[in-house]
């Protein structure tokens, strides 16, 4: 796939991206996905962790790893990572009602982050949480405005959420701070660990 047909793909999903209404029932269990990179191999260490919306009871953990088939590109971390996620995610024996990535969702300058490329593809309720801003200015109630939009939340100065799929960021912004990111704290130390320790093996 080249830069561009990425870019297409991201304008076509992005068109199919449900912000308007929280599309889901109840939310009993959370996965957290994220993704570590080891450039000396050429590889990606995939984690995922589910564990129950109170965030007492660890469903399900994986970690993986596969092959790195693009460099990053700022704005199109899709190409790179989607392939790895959507491989370890299949791999779960678990389910689970609520994906938390580790990327931008509408939050994007074409408002196809991977939250929402991952979202649509999956047609799961998915949240987006980045670890800094790719677009966007965050105002002082603490909200992310892009070209005259609300499309994020700053919930802290490392942490910034937004809408995946079929959710809205109003419902986004209460279940995180809710119930927190956990699985996707977990799913962060996992992969770097798994990373780690593949480098000393």
């Amino acid at each position: 796939m080249t830069y561009r047909d990425a870019i297409l793909l991201q304008e076509n999903t992005a068109k199919k991206v449900l912000s308007a209404t929280d599309d889901f029932g109840d939310i009993l269990r959370i996965c957290g996905v994220d993704v570590a990179y080891s450039g000396s191999n050429n590889a990606a260490y995939c984690s995922a962790v589910i564990m129950d919306r109170n965030m007492q009871y660890l469903v399900e953990s994986i970690d993986v790893q596969t092959v790195v088939k693009h460099p990053y590109v700022p704005g199109l971390l899709m190409l790179r990572e989607a392939e790895p996620i959507f491989y370890t995610l299949r791999l779960l024996k678990n389910s689970y009602d609520l994906l938390l990535i580790d990327g931008h969702g509408l939050l994007h300058p074409r408002k196809c982050g991977l939250a929402c490329f991952v979202g649509v593809t999956l047609n799961k309720p998915t949240i987006g949480v980045a670890k800094s801003l790719l677009c966007g200015a965050v105002r002082p109630d603490r909200f992310v405005e892009l070209d005259g939009e609300l499309l994020g939340y700053a919930i802290s100065k490392k942490n910034y959420i937004s809408v995946g799929h079929r959710i809205t960021l109003k419902t986004a912004i209460e279940l995180v701070k809710e119930v927190g990111i956990e699985p996707l704290r977990l799913a962060d130390i996992n992969s770097k660990r798994n990373k780690k320790k593949r480098a000393i093996d």
